[in-house]
């Protein structure tokens, strides 16, 4: 791996800035030519590291005065106003090239917001895009918009197809991957007015490979390679899906403590079990990446811990080294010269 230097927001995220610091000492064990700045309040961080070991040429913090919070009631005026926040201070380290890219677990809109401002997109994006790996039975499923838009137009469906395509191809070598519509049903003619014209709109895009509606039950089944929404049904999708997991896992320990028969069957599934629950944890994936940014700009999930940071990082340097950038760049305007 060429050497990359990563930022990470310390001050971001339910569990800052004790995750994020932490997570930041993993990631330069498992990467030997990685180097990691952390922005925030350094205090705070070195509080956090003191009597560790680590390699300090490879670790150095930029202080940071502001903090943008998990409540903050605009994530534009946040990105705005709080200048020598942790998140804006790491955002323009990116844009400016002293770092390769930006990991944060902070607040969604607020690095999605900052990310579009001060990073900036790729020229010819209509809208960034959210988009995160769900666990199949077969290979992930890549489902984007997850939150970044709300209101959507079919070209920006479209688009989000694109990209993701190309993104999906650099981390599974698999050419032309499937594209599909999440919708109400699977006819032509069902859902919203959007629906129906993304629907025509991704059936005459000829740089996909378009298979029509997918309703929500099937992103699990592995069918399909790539999921496209509009950002209020991606993000209701996302929170119904982790709600659901972690309310089956609940409901299983209670049963397994219910009776000794079934903490004993409990114990000879333990291997299994344990490696369902990582499959649908969250805070595993890494995060979600920002197609259509042009920086690297991972958004780890709010209540990451250490380990997810690692996650994240592997996600982050897997973006850089494919070279995801350069290639949407490339197809969007080859795509621009073609019309």
């Amino acid at each position: 791996m060429s050497k990359r230097t990563i930022v990470i927001d310390a001050m971001g995220g339910d569990y800052a800035p004790q995750a994020p610091v932490e997570g930041a000492l993993l990631c330069l064990e498992k990467y030997p030519d990685l180097s990691i700045v952390l922005t925030g309040k350094e205090d705070a961080i070195n509080k956090i590291l003191s009597g560790k070991t680590y390699d300090k040429e490879r670790l150095t913090i930029v202080n940071t005065t502001e903090v943008v919070e998990n409540e903050e009631k605009s994530p534009v005026q946040a990105i705005r106003t709080k200048k020598d926040s942790s998140l804006v201070v790491g955002l323009r380290m990116v844009k400016d090239k002293k770092a390769d890219g930006m990991i944060s677990a902070g607040n969604t809109g607020s690095v999605m917001a900052g990310a579009t401002f001060l990073v900036g997109r790729i020229k010819g994006v209509f809208r960034p895009a959210l988009s995160v790996e769900l666990p199949t039975g077969k290979n992930p499923t890549l489902v984007l918009d997850l939150g970044a838009n709300m209101d959507c137009k079919p070209q920006y469906l479209v688009q989000f197809a694109q990209m993701a395509s190309i993104y999906y191809h650099k981390l599974h070598g698999i050419e032309n991957p499937t594209v599909a519509l999440l919708n109400v049903g699977v006819e032509p003619t069902k859902g919203n007015q959007l629906a129906k014209e993304a629907y025509q709109a991704l059936s005459e895009c000829k740089t996909i490979n378009f298979k029509g509606n997918a309703e929500a039950r099937e992103i699990f089944e592995g069918n399909y390679n790539i999921v496209v929404t509009d950002g209020f049904a991606g993000n209701v999708m996302l929170k119904t899906t982790e709600g659901v997991a972690s309310y089956i896992f609940t409901s299983l320990k209670k049963e397994i403590k219910s009776s000794f028969a079934a903490k004993l069957g409990a114990l000879l599934m333990l291997k299994s079990l344990k490696k369902m629950k990582n499959s649908l944890d969250p805070r595993r994936v890494g995060g979600s990446a920002l197609l259509g940014i042009n920086g690297a700009v991972i958004k780890a999930h709010g209540n990451s811990r250490q380990d997810s940071f690692v996650s994240a990082m592997d996600q982050c340097l897997t973006f850089i080294n494919n070279q995801v950038i350069g290639d949407i760049s490339d197809a969007l305007e080859k795509e621009e010269t073609n019309e």
